[in-house]
């Protein structure tokens, strides 16, 4: 028996030590070797053919490109003529603002680049840093409206390009979102009047295009005020804008809501907790985290939108780069002047997405903890 086993011991270690065989090899396609798979192949050549049609626009922007000149005439090489843009630069940034007057202008922008530099950090966010953007803001208007200290009083209808983008896109927004929650609230609301006149307004305004309600702003609404009351050109597009943001917000915030359990409310009342109170400092800041994304897109929207204020007569920054490009004395730079326009809402939109990107993480990362 253990001869036996001892055979039977050295059959196994025989079988440890011996060299597998190889498995067969087996023929692999070329075309798994190189991509991986048919999909991966098509998507590269597709990306491949993209980047050789690309050549020659690096050629125009480029390679063949004027980028400075002082002679309209050297810009009929063929190449994209950047000379242009640094000709009419001051004009697509400030627009019909005085030349004398344009620090002002770059004085806003600085402020508003400043004020969304100290509001990155959700760490600062609170009663002093919006009372902080409320001075803001309202310094912003004095610079560019003046008439004070010295200051040259300079009429809206002067004003252009970058601030009034920025400004526009900014005051909507800020102004919308307090009208946003309460249509959010008033249309959840148990209260029949109040929810029929919230979900009515909500309806109507995103049911309209903004095209048309900039026109009723811009044409009817002087109508409709009283005698004695008149409202700038600019002041009743911000006001289209304020309208058109907060039945966009009032819907996104009503989906954060309905997120929200109504165990918390319940849980408020039991502890004593009055109802405007919960919902200040309970279910609104959890409903605004589970819609960062949709709010992104919304501020996204109405950057964007502002472009469309040209319609009405308001001279923002593409109505500036469409004026300057209709310069007779320049080889029709129609393209240079749209895309260097597009280039800045491109970074300025871009901007927005990354940092709400960040935002929703790092709000993710601290529930998680």
């Amino acid at each position: 028996m253990t001869s036996i086993a001892t055979m039977n011991y050295a059959i196994a270690a025989t079988e440890l030590v011996a060299p597998q065989k190889a498995p067969p090899a087996r023929r692999v396609p070329i075309v798994k070797v190189l991509f991986g798979d048919m999909l991966s192949a098509l998507l590269t050549l597709g990306a491949v053919a993209v980047i050789l049609s690309l050549v020659p626009a690096f050629r125009w922007a480029v390679t063949d490109a004027v980028l400075s000149s002082d002679d309209p005439s050297a810009c009929r090489s063929g190449g994209a003529c950047w000379a242009f843009i640094e000709a009419k630069f001051r004009f697509i940034l400030f627009g019909l603002y005085p030349p004398g007057e344009q620090w002002r202008p770059t004085v806003v922008i600085a402020l508003v680049l400043g004020m969304v530099l100290i509001s990155l950090s959700p760490a600062l966010w609170g009663r002093k840093l919006l009372c902080a953007w409320i001075a803001a803001g309202c310094a912003m208007l004095a610079l560019m409206w003046g008439g004070f200290a010295g200051l040259a009083h300079v009429s809206t209808s002067n004003w252009g390009g970058l601030p009034v983008t920025l400004l526009l896109a900014l005051l909507s927004l800020g102004l919308g979102f307090p009208f946003a929650i309460f249509l959010a609230l008033g249309r959840r609301s148990k209260l029949p009047i109040l929810r029929l006149l919230s979900i009515g307004l909500i309806e109507t305004v995103r049911g309209l295009p903004l095209v048309g309600l900039l026109f009723v702003a811009s044409i009817l609404l002087p109508l409709l005020l009283p005698p004695g009351l008149d409202i700038d050109k600019l002041g009743r597009t911000l006001a289209a804008l304020t309208v058109f943001s907060a039945a966009y917000l009032a819907e996104v915030l009503r989906g954060g809501l309905q997120a929200i359990p109504p165990g918390q409310i319940e849980a408020a009342k039991a502890l004593g907790i009055p109802p405007w109170k919960a919902i200040q400092h309970i279910v609104l800041p959890q409903a605004i985290q589970k819609v960062i994304p949709p709010l992104t897109n919304t501020a996204i929207v109405m950057v964007k939108n502002t472009s469309l204020v040209m319609i009405v007569g308001v001279f923002d920054m593409l109505s500036a780069g469409r004026s300057v490009a209709m310069d007779p004395i320049w080889p029709g730079p129609y393209t240079e002047a749209y895309l260097f326009v597009g280039l800045i809402y491109f970074g300025i939109c871009v901007g927005i997405s990354y940092y709400a990107r960040w935002l929703e993480i790092r709000v993710k990362a601290k529930d998680y903890r």
